[in-house]
């Protein structure tokens, strides 16, 4: 039996921060760029001006912190303040990937675990099964990187 690999991963780190000053941040997509290393812009669409189920927005990446450069269309699939913002990427019609923020009070400060995981069609899992590997260490760089960059600025 043949074992694919998971078609997603995550990162956490604890910040001292209440989880009501991490959600600011997390679910305020015009903010990303201060954090990202591959968006470096976003921005509310289709009438869409905060964050709740259903919101559009869409995302400035440049792939890998280099190239190429594009926008994602994005829609927000899951907004439980303080507690999980997550946002699907593709079109209306075909998710590529899923990205979010849960949060966990802890400690007197917030475990915040940011993850992604890719829609399970048979292209994605075939793209996975070759690149896979490389594309999972450059988003848990990233999603490091997200964090920290997070976590200093609700430290201060």
């Amino acid at each position: 039996m043949i074992t694919l690999p998971s078609l997603g991963d995550e990162v956490s780190l604890w910040m001292d921060a209440s989880p009501a000053e991490v959600w600011d941040l997390v679910s305020d997509v015009t903010r990303i760029g201060e954090f990202s290393p591959e968006t470096f812009e976003a921005r509310w669409t289709r009438g869409s001006t905060g964050p709740e189920v259903g919101a559009y927005f869409k995302g400035h990446v440049k792939r890998n912190g280099v190239g190429p450069t594009y926008w994602s269309g994005c829609r927000v699939t899951r907004c439980e303040p303080e507690r999980v913002f997550e946002f699907s990427v593709g079109t209306d019609s075909v998710t590529v990937n899923n990205w979010g923020y849960r949060l966990e009070p802890q400690d007197g400060g917030t475990l915040v675990t940011e993850y992604f995981r890719l829609d399970p069609n048979l292209p994605t899992r075939l793209y996975w099964l070759v690149l896979g590997p490389l594309r999972r260490r450059t988003n848990q760089r990233g999603m490091r990187t997200t964090l920290e960059r997070m976590k200093a600025v609700v430290e201060v």
